[in-house]
């Protein structure tokens, strides 16, 4: 199973191919979905992230 960080990079990656693609057809709501996608694999990417330091940590 992929862990948060892999996620968040493709759904970054999904949402730049979304937003794209509804510029070149001229359709808003694709586009914005996008960039919604986009938000939200990067906060997912940062929380993996952050969930793996902590993990250091406590390991540490």
């Amino acid at each position: 199973m992929a862990d948060n960080i892999t996620k968040g990079k493709w759904n970054q990656v999904k949402g730049k191919v979304r937003e794209e693609a509804g510029k070149l057809t001229g359709n808003t709501s694709q586009e914005i979905r996008g960039e919604a996608e986009q938000v939200a694999g990067k906060v997912q990417e940062e929380y993996g992230k952050a969930k793996r330091n902590i993990k250091k940590a406590i390991g540490d």
